[in-house]
């Protein structure tokens, strides 16, 4: 891929919106190092022709093959506005290169990202050609706003109906139910305390709406804001991707943003979200969602787990050994099938099933 010139637009804005991270036979998103082909840019935040980008962007690009860390510095990455160099600090991590402004960008101005072929991968292979990118500030951007939780944000686990769990879990972090009652939290063994249960397969304490007070008041409390916090989710407006990949995310790499599908969303294969620590994604889906067994998800670039919005309105399901990630706001059912692996929350309006899973509050 080569482009050199900001006409280029549509073709590069192409690739960004469709293009997946390299398929290998055992779906590993981090190909060997013997790779004999030239690496490729996979997507890039901003998207190309971006408007209203928050002046605290980080400015990110995610590659098709592990690249040597070495080959990127304020040469091979570069940031401009004009003719003028933005001072910025450049980093390799995972399949992600990202650029950290010194200081704010400018309110509404035009700037250019550049990445030159110096940067290689593993192999040494560079890439095929320069590749640039524009986007525009906004006047008072500040970037995607975070799915505020509330004091639903307290627990691992939240659900209305039941919590089920089967034989034996490992979890981090508090879990409760409401306005069921205890008895609905079954395969944990609980022992019961004042006010709150606990459990060996628990790092943490377990909540339900018939404990003592103040308990049942403050789960009240916790499921309105996790309410809240899925019509939050639902209701932003203006996706900056719909109907991506028509419901499969298997094998792409998401960057930072919007994401809105009105059928269901597959993950038959593994993929990667990629951004900074500091990037915000919110997948809007419809439908159900559905990770099939072995599935992983990879963070690139310093994503983290917490900043990560799956706002789904039908049910999920964990295939057996996957490897999830990010807050799960479930307006009905979630299910962990065997040995599923999560890193986050399940929030839902209904019942979380569980089976012989590790999941751990990030």
């Amino acid at each position: 891929m080569k482009i050199k010139k900001l006409t280029s637009v549509i073709a590069f804005a192409t690739i960004v919106l469709f293009a997946g991270c390299k398929d290998d036979d055992d779906d590993n998103l981090t190909p060997a190092a013997t790779s004999t082909t030239s690496p490729s840019l996979e997507a890039t935040s901003p998207v190309n022709n971006a408007n209203d980008v928050a002046h605290n962007k980080i400015v990110s690009a995610g590659f098709s093959v592990a690249m040597d860390g070495t080959t990127f510095d304020n040469n091979s990455f570069t940031l401009k506005h004009g003719t003028t160099i933005v001072a910025g600090t450049v980093s390799y991590e995972g399949l992600t290169a990202t650029f950290k402004p010194n200081i704010a960008l400018l309110s509404n101005i035009t700037y250019t990202a550049t990445i030159t072929t110096a940067v290689k991968n593993i192999a040494g292979k560079a890439l095929a050609g320069e590749v640039s990118w524009m986007f525009t500030t906004g006047v008072n951007a500040t970037g995607m706003n975070t799915v505020n939780l509330g004091s639903a944000e307290n627990y691992v686990i939240l659900a209305k109906t039941a919590i089920n769990n089967s034989p034996i879990s490992a979890i981090t972090g508090d879990i409760g139910i409401s306005p069921a009652a205890a008895t609905f939290i079954t395969g944990l063994s609980l022992v019961g305390a004042t006010g709150y249960a606990t459990s060996s397969q628990i790092t943490g304490k377990v909540f339900a709406a018939d404990m003592a007070a103040p308990t049942p008041s403050i789960l009240t409390t916790a499921i309105n804001d996790m309410i809240s916090a899925y019509n939050d989710a639902a209701g932003r407006p203006n996706p900056d991707f719909n109907e991506l990949a028509t419901g499969n995310i298997g094998g792409k790499l998401l960057v930072p943003g919007l994401y809105k599908w009105t059928n269901t969303v597959t993950a038959p294969k593994s993929f990667v979200i990629s951004g900074s620590s500091t990037d915000i994604w919110i997948f809007q889906i419809s439908g159900d969602l559905t990770v099939s067994s072995g599935v992983n998800i990879t963070l690139s670039g310093g994503a983290k787990p917490e900043n990560i919005f799956w706002q789904v309105a039908g049910e999920v399901s964990l295939g057996t050994t996957s490897n999830f990630k990010g807050v799960v706001l479930s307006m009905t059912g979630i299910t962990l099938q065997t040995n599923a692996v999560f890193t986050g929350r399940a929030l839902a309006q209904t019942a979380v099933i569980l089976d012989a899973n590790t999941v751990t509050q990030p």
